[in-house]
C-alpha cells in the first residue's frame, strides 16, 4: 500500500495549522485514507469525536487498527462514499480533507452531501492539488513509466479541483460560502531511498495494472528507467519531488452573524 502519510508529511502540518478544532468538536474527515488526519483531529477533540470515511476498505481497515493501537476511543472509520452516504444532518462541527475530494463523480452533489452533514457555519478545510503541470512528481514518474503516452483518466482526476474558479463554483453550488484558496508549495517524499521510492510507485494500483499488461522485456526496461529517474531526485535524505497545492477553506452556508455553530457533543451515533 502506498504510504500517503509519509509522502504528504509536509502538507500534514500545513493542514493542521489552518484548523481550529475545539475539545468538543465533531469532526468529519473525507477521504481519510489510513486515518492520520482523523486520529490527530480526535486527539484535539478530546471531549468530542471524529469520523473518517474512505472508499478503500483496505485503508479503512488499517485506520481502525492504528487507532486501536493508539487507544483512541473517540474515533471511528467507515468505508463509505462521501458523495452519497446518508450522514446525519447538521451533525459535524468541522469538516476536513487531505487530498480526498478530487475523485467525486459528481462534485456538486458530493459537496452538497458533505454540507448537509455540517452544522450551519461549520468550517470545511481541504487540500487539493494544483494543475498537473505544477507537479514534479506527476511529470517525472509519468515520463518514467509511460514515456510519450497521455495521462490516464485516473491520474487526471487527481487534478479535477486544480482550477480556483472550478473550486469556488462547485463549493458554492454545494452549499458553502466564505471560500478562500491559499497557494501552498511543498515537496513530497516517495521514500527514504531509491529502492523504497520504487516500491512506493509500484504500490499504486494504476502503475501495477499498467505493468501487468506489458511483456517482460518492456517491464524490465521500464523499471530500469524508473530507478534512474528516482535516483535523480534522491537527496540523500529521501526521494523528494516538488509540488503545489491549494489550501481551500469554506463554511457551510446558513451561519447567522454573531452566532457560533453548536459544538456540543454526545458521541457518534451507533450507525453513521
Amino acid at each position: 500500500m502506498f504510504d500517503y502519510d509519509a509522502e504528504l508529511r509536509r502538507y500534514q502540518g500545513r493542514l493542521w495549522s489552518a484548523l481550529d478544532i475545539g475539545v468538543c468538536d465533531r469532526v468529519l474527515d473525507v477521504g481519510c485514507g489510513t486515518g492520520l488526519t482523523t486520529r490527530v483531529a480526535a486527539r484535539a477533540a478530546s471531549h468530542g469525536d471524529a469520523l473518517g470515511v474512505d472508499i478503500s476498505e483496505r485503508m479503512v481497515t488499517q485506520a481502525r487498527e492504528l487507532s486501536g493501537a493508539e487507544g483512541l476511543g473517540n474515533v471511528r472509520f467507515e468505508c463509505v462514499d462521501a458523495e452519497s452516504h446518508p450522514f446525519p444532518p447538521e451533525w459535524f462541527s468541522v469538516g476536513i480533507s487531505r487530498f480526498g475530494t478530487m475523485f467525486f463523480a459528481d462534485p456538486v452533489a458530493a459537496f452538497a452531501n458533505i454540507a448537509r452533514s455540517l452544522r450551519p457555519g461549520a468550517p470545511f478545510v481541504q487540500l487539493v492539488w494544483q494543475d498537473a503541470a505544477r507537479q514534479e512528481w506527476e511529470s517525472a514518474i509519468h515520463s518514467a513509466l509511460t514515456p510519450g503516452e497521455a495521462s490516464s483518466a485516473g491520474t487526471e482526476a487527481a487534478f479535477s479541483l486544480a482550477d480556483p474558479t472550478t473550486v469556488r463554483g462547485v463549493l458554492t453550488a454545494g452549499g458553502f460560502t466564505d471560500i478562500e484558496l491559499t497557494e501552498l508549495h511543498e515537496p513530497v517524499c516517495y521514500g527514504v531511498d531509491v529502492a523504497a521510492a520504487r516500491d512506493s510507485v509500484l504500490a499504486v494500483t494504476m502503475a501495477r495494472a499498467w505493468l501487468a499488461t506489458r511483456p517482460d522485456d518492456e517491464v524490465r526496461a521500464t523499471l530500469d528507467r524508473l530507478e534512474q529517474t528516482l535516483a535523480a531526485y534522491d537527496t540523500g535524505g529521501g526521494v523528494w519531488f516538488d509540488s503545489h497545492a491549494w489550501l481551500v477553506t469554506a463554511r457551510r452556508a446558513g451561519h447567522r452573524p454573531g452566532v457560533a455553530p453548536n459544538r456540543a457533543t454526545v458521541g457518534l451515533p451507533a450507525k453513521i
